[in-house]
């Protein structure tokens, strides 16, 4: 009879998820338990039984843009597929934005929103993108105390009621440039009676169905750059349906994301609403950016934990040369290596989570403030990289069948490309982190959280990895420190100082984590995993060259 391989089959992603479960059993309290649990518990049935599936189903289908009626009217309507249209249902039902709202579990609602999220990302076809940006836009709006906004817009932004709920564009990437958003074109005009309209060209707009989009414009008069730039308000269809003086040029074809209807749009005195004053519009989005990457960091650690899951079951099938997969001892090595690059990226991951719940109730005090400040982009361009290079691996753990389109298997890293490059690349991120860094009470806060992660350690191995990870932090501040007036050494070496930074908290946590799980769990395997991560390097700080040198080399100067 002719051989015919098993395929890897999706475990329950709740209940066979020991990362996230644990984390749940020592984060929260036994009340909160008793509400967060079955709530994870139903939302990982939706993935599992309808989801997973619909996905599978879905596979070949893309956004289509029809730009005219069949009577010459322009349109641009976007069909979004099947799945997209289930999700935007789930989604509010779920309470995927409402439930870092609602506030039922405190400071640690945040935390108890991004464990629903974290299940339902793998197999949402990054519908991610617009819940972020909801989410996003939600914490912008509320952050500026605009009554009007607050009551017609933020209330549909946070709703359960799939009917009510919308979702939230953001506009501001140009032709000019994604990150130097300061070179905007879109010019912003206010007519006699004081009401705003903008006119330009947006070359990147992710999730283009929203009802809703903030974005940057420059009012005239203002003088260029980002301080001349002011955040507006956008509605995107009137009453009938038809979009306020927007264009959609075309939809982008796109590596990976290719569900996720991103196009290119023009605005001819499109209406707007001003959110805050008439300048300092970077500054004003700022609460938006520190939410979408947390959302970014938790869609980065679901990815790893999805493709970890397929390729340790696929592990139990695959018979080569005599043997299962699970019993080749480099075979295994490989999936111990992922596992604790995973586990360590969690750790840090749900801990800015932590830190941006406490945010929301106005909980943190100035180093807790700088925390958040730096430990983001951290966690955004840390987890970000480790995605792509997991789901990479994890493609190879399946051979050539992990090549082939229609296991569902190449998807994973085709979309996870995208986690190192949207909301800031890792170089841009890193000079974030430089800039956290410029604060002497930034220092203090990540060694207070540093010194937090070793008290908590009650084993000697442990503390041991927990005390080296606080002397890369602090080797890596020294150097700082020493090279405080060479501006252009620092930024090259920026994006070492944050990988280190990143990578060292990562395994503090971890340890931290470890042996909380140690203690009251009698789970060794968190500490296997910080042994290991420990072990696959922490301290990325190498001087190198002169800058001249890597100048020659990477631009090819004789």
């Amino acid at each position: 009879m002719a051989f015919y391989q098993d395929p890897p089959a999706l475990e329950d992603p709740y209940e066979s998820d020991r990362v996230l479960r644990a984390y749940i059993r020592r984060v929260f309290s036994q009340s909160e338990r008793e509400v967060l649990e079955p709530a994870l518990a139903s939302l990982s049935r939706v993935v599992l039984d309808e989801l997973d599936p619909l996905q599978r189903a879905d596979r070949l289908y893309e956004p289509t843009l029809t730009a005219w009626d069949p009577w010459g009217h322009r349109v641009d309507h976007i069909e979004v597929t099947a799945l997209w249209k289930r999700a935007k249902v789930l989604a509010a039902e779920h309470g995927l934005v409402a439930t870092g709202y609602e506030r039922a579990y405190g400071a640690l609602s945040r935390a108890a929103q991004f464990a629903l999220v974290y299940l339902f990302a793998p197999s949402s076809d990054v519908y991610t993108c617009p819940l972020a940006m909801t989410d996003g836009a939600a914490r912008t709006l509320r952050s500026h105390k605009h009554a009007t906004l607050d009551a017609h817009a933020v209330s549909r932004l946070i709703s359960r009621d799939p009917t009510l709920a919308w979702t939230s564009g953001q506009w501001m990437t140009e032709r000019t440039g994604g990150s130097d958003v300061g070179r905007s074109e879109t010019v912003a005009r206010r007519d006699p009676s004081g009401a705003w309209s903008l006119s330009g060209t947006k070359w990147f707009t992710s999730a283009t169905t929203s009802e809703m989009a903030l974005t940057l414009a420059r009012p005239e008069g203002n003088p260029e750059g980002s301080k001349g730039l002011a955040l507006f308000y956008v509605e995107t269809r009137d009453g009938q349906g038809l979009l306020r003086n927007i264009s959609i040029n075309r939809l982008k074809d796109k590596l990976g994301t290719r569900k996720v209807p991103t196009a290119e749009l023009s605005l001819q005195d499109t209406p707007a609403t001003l959110v805050s004053s008439t300048t300092d519009g970077v500054r004003a989005i700022t609460p938006m950016l520190n939410v979408t990457r947390t959302w970014n960091a938790v869609c980065s650690i679901a990815f790893m934990r999805r493709s970890l899951s397929m390729a340790r079951d696929y592990a139990r099938k695959r018979v080569a040369f005599g043997e299962r997969l699970a019993d080749k001892p480099l075979h295994v090595e490989t999936l111990a290596d992922m596992q604790s690059e995973f586990e360590a990226a969690f750790s840090l991951t749900f801990r800015v989570c932590e830190l941006l719940g406490l945010d929301d109730d106005g909980a943190l005090d100035g180093h807790g403030e700088q925390l958040l400040r730096l430990l983001t982009p951290l966690a955004k361009l840390s987890t970000g990289k480790q995605a792509v290079a997991l789901t990479s691996e994890a493609m190879e753990c399946f051979g050539g069948a992990g090549y082939v389109e229609d296991t569902g298997l190449p998807v994973l890293l085709r979309d996870a490309q995208v986690l190192p490059i949207w909301e800031g690349t890792t170089n841009v991120l890193s000079l974030d982190v430089l800039r956290a860094l410029a604060r002497s009470e930034a220092h203090e806060a990540l060694r207070e959280e540093f010194a937090r992660c070793v008290r908590n350690c009650r084993e000697t191995a442990l503390e041991t990895h927990a005390l080296d990870a606080q002397r890369a932090c602090e080797r890596a501040l020294a150097w700082l420190a020493r090279n405080g007036g060479e501006l252009r050494v620092i930024e090259a070496h920026g994006r070492k100082l944050a990988m280190t930074l990143a990578r060292s908290l990562s395994l503090a946590l971890l340890c931290s984590h470890a042996s909380w799980s140690l203690t009251v769990e009698g789970d060794l395997r968190p500490s296997l995993a910080a042994a290991r991560y420990a072990q696959r390097g922490i301290d990325w700080m190498r001087e190198g060259s002169a800058l001249d040198d890597a100048s020659r080399l990477a631009m090819d100067l004789s």
